[in-house]
């Protein structure tokens, strides 16, 4: 069972999301919080697999409260997902900025909502596809200065970027270049070390910035099979 904390200053918005959460036989909520300090407190006290945190929020809000969490200072971080009604820029930057490996809008429905929820849980992000295409098409304006890798990225590592940036998960990056799980993970490792970035969010930026990232991944996913 992946274990949940919610978020929202809304009761009904919390019961909502616990209903939605709690319809899918793996996922389970284990607290609900009225605020941001008050998230930030029970999920440092209950330890779960992902909070899933609103932006709104009174005391302290998402963003906050995920760089307290998730931030590249903490020493044992969370997964965060943030959930939101609004796909603001500075909503969206702020919170994958502060360490969030996912965000969300509360209108994504129950299927991306939970898949938002196990990709953070694999260490994996996601992002509504909507958020993504406004990020794409503001990453790929020219004229911003973007960071060099200390070496060259491998075939196989633009490969894996290219998946990655567009939101796949490891799995499914897998079972489209025929890897299995571990060798996409050491991929990716390879890929935040040669760019200095903390996580695949900023990887998925870079690649967007670049012109690496593919607007909609092409073909069927193969069969699942071991790279050997």
């Amino acid at each position: 069972m992946i274990r949940v904390v919610v978020a929202d200053d809304q009761e009904h918005v919390r019961t909502g999301l616990r209903m939605l959460l709690e319809t899918q036989p793996d996922l389970e909520v284990v607290g609900e919080a009225a605020d941001g300090m008050e998230a930030v407190e029970l999920v440092r006290r209950l330890r779960p697999d992902v909070a899933l945190l609103d932006i709104r929020m009174p005391r302290l809000d998402g963003i906050e409260a995920t760089s307290l969490l998730a931030g590249p200072h903490v020493v044992d971080p969370v997964a965060v997902v943030v959930i939101t009604t609004f796909d603001l820029d500075e909503y969206v930057h702020g919170a994958l900025r502060a360490g969030a490996k996912g965000f969300l809008l509360k209108d994504a429905g129950p299927r991306l909502i939970g898949e938002g929820v196990r990709a953070a849980a694999n260490g994996d992000a996601l992002i509504s596809p909507r958020v993504t295409l406004r990020l794409l098409e503001e990453f790929s304006r020219p004229a911003r200065r973007v960071r060099e890798p200390v070496e060259p990225l491998t075939d196989r590592e633009e490969d894996v970027l290219a998946l990655l940036a567009v939101g796949l998960t490891n799995l499914e990056i897998g079972r489209r270049l025929y890897l299995s799980l571990g060798t996409v993970k050491t991929h990716i490792g390879g890929i935040l070390t040669k760019l200095d970035l903390r996580n695949r969010v900023e990887a998925a930026m870079w690649a967007y910035e670049t012109g690496r990232a593919r607007s909609e991944p092409s073909g069927e996913p193969p069969p699942d099979r071991d790279d050997r």
